[in-house]
Parts: C-alpha cells; structure tokens; sequence
C-alpha cells in the first residue's frame, strides 16, 4: 500500500509535470503564432521547432514512476465512442496478503498470461526464467481470482504511453498486501531509456522493490528510465486491442486521485496465466 506521504510526494511530482506539460504548450503557440506572422511577412523560415521539453522530462524521469503514483498525466481528450462491451457480472475481490507467495511455478517453463477484457483479449508472453518472482506472483493472484472484474484505471496520452492495470480498488491506490523484488531492469530491450511498444511492467512507488499487483503495458515507445521490471511482451492481436483503448483517448485528471482514466470502459472480466 502507498502511504500518505508518498502520495503527497506523487501529488507534488504530477502538479510539476502539468506545469511542465502547459509551458510547453504555451510555448508550442507562440511558435506557430510566429511562424504565421513570419509567413504573412514573407520571411522564410528555416528549421524545425523542437516541442519536446528534454530537461524537464529528464529531471522527473529520475523520479519517475509508472504507477500510478508518478506517471505524467494523460491530456485531456474530447469523449469518444466507448469502443468496448459492457463488463462481465461480477466485482472485483477484495483480497490481502502479509508476504509475497512460495514460489509454485518452474522457473524454466514458459508461461503466458490472457487478460480477457471488455476490449478483446490480451494475450502476454511472459518472461519466467529473467522475472521468477513476478511470474509467480501473477500465476499466484491471477488463481485467486484477484484481477477479475477490475479497471484498468489510467491512460496516459502525452510523455509516456501506457495503459495501467491491476489495482482492485480502481484508484492507484490498492495492491496485494505485500511487495516482490525488482527483477529483469537490464532486460535487452531497455535501450536508451525507452520501454518499447508491447512491453509490460511492473508500476511501483518509486521506491526499489515496491512492486505489488499493478502493471502497465506499452502501446507506444515511452522514454523510462529502466526502474520497472518488464516481465512480459504483448503478442498477436492483444496490441491491436491495446492500440485501440488508447486510440480512444483519456479522461481529465480526477481531481482526487490524479488518475487519467481512459475513455474506453477497460476491465479485466477474467485473468489467467497458463504454463506452455
């Protein structure tokens, strides 16, 4: 669980970020602003117009956290058509536990996880000998029932590119009751500080080890810093389902929670995690 105080440091780190993401709108006009003074002059304008502001996303990516708790929040976007079925009967369970699982599964099989949502199936290959721990702790909850008939509750549309999941209470708050250990932060893929489209990872407080349920996935390449255990990569059609939540947009931040949650009514109706 998060506590109050790494909540009020998260509040403080998202408030920046908006900040951060406004000045360089702000900034963005005035070019384009100039830009048409300059054309009607008959100046000829030369270059481009960098809109990314690099020192201000490098200094929060040193902090930066894909939970919930740090992640930029998603633009607002006008409400589009909701591009998913009603979800399955049925409410998320409210489960605890004091310490992390034995380990149960072989840690040299292959195993793969199906997130069955109301926006199509997602199919994730899962990383079981460079991520034991989270494996086994997904196999784990996902055989409670744990993930069953829970929102996916954030979408972020600018700075990074993710759809975030698995925290029962649908806030960014919740988890499982205990934490497992960062693993795989030198996986292959995590070049130049950027988690490629089809990665899934864990979110965390910004604290080593800290993970607990809730995950991510990439729909986009997102500039990270590599402090979140990737252990997993969507396959087939699951990036067509993904591509299609966040082509839907999200919502304004809550005022309570800062979440951006996406337009799309994502929820988990069933989660299993099937060895190969």
């Amino acid at each position: 669980m998060v506590s109050q105080e790494q909540r009020r440091r998260q509040l403080a780190r998202e408030k920046f970020l908006r900040q951060q993401q406004r000045r360089t709108e702000s900034r963005r006009k005035a070019r384009m602003r100039n830009s048409v003074i300059a054309s009607v002059l008959g100046v000829i304008v030369i270059g481009s117009v960098v809109l990314y502001t690099t020192d201000a996303f490098k200094k929060d990516d040193k902090k930066a956290n894909a939970s919930a708790e740090t992640t930029p929040s998603a633009s607002p976007t006008s409400k589009a058509p909701d591009p998913c079925a009603k979800p399955a009967a049925g409410s998320a369970k409210k489960l605890s536990w004091k310490k992390e699982p034995a380990m149960s599964i072989d840690t040299s099989a292959s195993y793969t996880m199906k997130l069955a949502t109301t926006c199509g199936d997602i199919d994730i290959a899962l990383k079981t000998a460079a991520a034991p721990h989270t494996v086994n702790s997904f196999n784990f909850l996902a055989g409670k029932g744990f993930f069953d008939h829970t929102k996916c509750h954030r979408l972020t549309t600018t700075g990074i590119y993710v759809l975030q999941c698995g925290d029962p209470q649908g806030t960014g708050m919740g988890g499982p009751g205990y934490t497992i250990p960062d693993e795989n932060l030198k996986d292959a893929s995590l070049k130049g500080n950027t988690y490629p489209a089809g990665t899934v990872a864990m979110a965390n407080t910004g604290q080593k080890h800290t993970g607990g349920s809730q995950f991510f996935l990439v729909y986009k390449n997102s500039p990270l810093p590599p402090n979140y255990a990737p252990f997993g990569t969507i396959s087939g059609a699951g990036m067509k389902v993904l591509q299609k939540i966040a082509a839907a947009g999200a919502q304004p931040a809550d005022p309570t929670t800062q979440n951006t949650a996406p337009n799309a009514t994502v929820v988990i109706n069933k989660a299993t995690v099937t060895k190969s």
